[in-house]
């Protein structure tokens, strides 16, 4: 395919370059397909055409994914029937918890209100996402490319192009950096002569191990997934998840010192050392389908670029590139729909020869999508006391006792818990919880117990004969 302008292709200003093809690239290069006559999507892996399948740039892929109720609602907007589409290649729509065995920090989740949630294979996801996203007629793909830098003006005031190797340019009018962790944006923005962004970072060291199950029959079971959190005093947690009616996906997790193992005869050990025996109940008869495979670039880091004094028109570094937090809380498919929201609402009204000046203001509004997710990462993160990074202030500490007891109140108060899954699933700001109704409730009717203790099960799933708690 020719991406050069020719006689064929609109000039340079009206076509866009959207670099990175996960989920906030491809749902990027859909919103500016409204404004720009043409958009290329570049990306550095070649992609499978056949079906779902794993590609070295997506590494988490192999674990446990959600997307939250309002990433679900976004990415129907914008693509409209990819819900019903990603249903019938096999993913499923669940109610957050009350389709969950979920032992929260506080207790096992009793039937409330919550939120939904789809569960599929990444895999899945990016593939059904990218075959919409390419229907349109102003998108292209450009896979097997690696852009390794940005093309400027003269004065250097404004970005106006990708080159790829052996100096090859693309010409475009705005150029969007989604190309996640591995982003080379503060290298090419140095080249520039432009300052480093200030990087915040909070480490809590967790790992992941994962596996593949078939699922085996039961029918007696009442739950599709389950998810036992850690804690300090116990910090390994795991979340089994139902894909394509026929497996499982488990996710085991842990911090420092208590990172899962990646050998299939430890995996499961480890689920007989959680808070609860009713993984290792599940799992015991279940056959394996797969090896373990471990992942740990799980470190909260946020680049300033929002802060930069000078910014360059015409680009845009966008989702994981800029903001990146914890993947165990599930947050990050749904930001990167939000973060495309927020970059369709800033260009509504502009042409597309109108979009490269407002480069700094769109920098700004879809960074501040994750802002939520990032509060919600990074003060769960900083109870763990091997965490690296700045300490918790007092503000944090006074927010991270009270939300402890909304912990407690959401396990079993209907009023709580609606508001709390609000939030969790990025549907309803955070000040949701901080209201006089809600504040009252959660400090005058649940309060922490001053040594936690948990039942072996759930009221609502206790098995015939369970194994000891080890």
């Amino acid at each position: 395919m020719d991406d050069d302008d020719t006689d064929n292709h609109p000039p340079a200003r009206d076509h866009a370059v959207v670099l990175g093809a996960g989920l906030a690239g491809m749902l990027a290069a859909r919103v500016l397909a409204d404004r720009f006559a043409r958009v290329t999507l570049v990306e550095r892996d070649e992609l499978p055409e056949d079906g779902p399948a794993f590609r070295p740039g997506v590494p988490q892929s192999r674990h446990v994914h959600v997307l939250w109720s309002r990433g679900v609602e976004l990415i129907e907007e914008l693509l409209p029937g990819v819900t019903d589409r990603l249903l019938g290649g096999g993913a499923s729509l669940l109610e957050s918890p009350g389709d969950f065995l979920w032992l929260s920090p506080a207790d096992w989740f009793r039937p409330v209100p919550g939120t939904e949630v789809l569960l599929a294979d990444r895999e899945l996801i990016d593939w059904t996402v990218r075959r919409e996203v390419l229907r349109h007629d102003r998108i292209r793909l450009r896979a097997g490319s690696r852009a390794t830098g940005l093309v400027g003006s003269a004065d250097g005031r404004s970005v106006t192009g990708v080159e790829f190797r052996h100096g090859e340019p693309l010409a475009a009018g705005f150029v969007v950096d989604a190309t996640g962790r591995t982003s080379k944006a503060p290298a090419w923005l140095a080249a520039r002569g432009f300052p480093a962004a200030e990087v915040t970072r909070y480490d809590s060291g967790l790992a992941y191990s994962s596996r593949y199950f078939e699922i085996p029959p039961d029918p007696a079971r009442r739950w599709h997934g389950m998810y036992v959190q850690g804690r300090p005093d116990s910090p390994r947690g795991a979340v089994l998840v139902p894909l394509d009616r026929t497996r499982w996906l488990v996710t085991l997790i842990g911090n420092g010192e208590h990172a899962p193992p990646t050998g299939d005869e430890e995996f499961l050990g480890f689920t007989r050392s959680l808070r609860s025996p009713a993984l290792y109940e599940a799992l015991r008869e279940a056959k394996p389908l797969s090896a373990a495979t471990g992942f740990r670039a799980t470190a909260n880091e946020w680049l300033h670029y929002e802060r930069l004094d000078r910014w360059p028109a015409g680009f845009v570094v966008l989702g994981d590139a800029a903001c990146r937090f914890n993947p165990v809380y599930g947050h990050g498919m749904t930001v990167a729909a939000l973060a495309a929201d927020a970059l369709r609402r800033e260009i509504r009204g502009l042409d597309s020869g109108s979009v490269p000046g407002a480069a700094r203001r769109i920098q700004r509004r879809t960074v501040a999508a994750a802002r939520t997710a990032w509060q919600i990462a990074t003060s769960e993160d900083m109870r763990y006391p091997g965490t690296q990074g700045p300490p918790p202030d007092r503000a944090t500490r006074i927010l991270q006792r009270y939300m402890s007891r909304v912990m407690v109140g959401a396990n079993r108060d209907p009023a709580v818990s609606g508001r709390f899954f609000g939030v969790l699933s990025l549907s309803t700001p955070p000040s949701a919880l901080l209201g006089p109704a809600t504040v009252i409730r959660v400090l005058s009717g649940w309060r922490l117990p001053s040594a936690p203790e948990t039942t072996p099960y759930p009221p609502h799933h206790r098995p015939a004969d369970p194994s000891p708690d080890p």
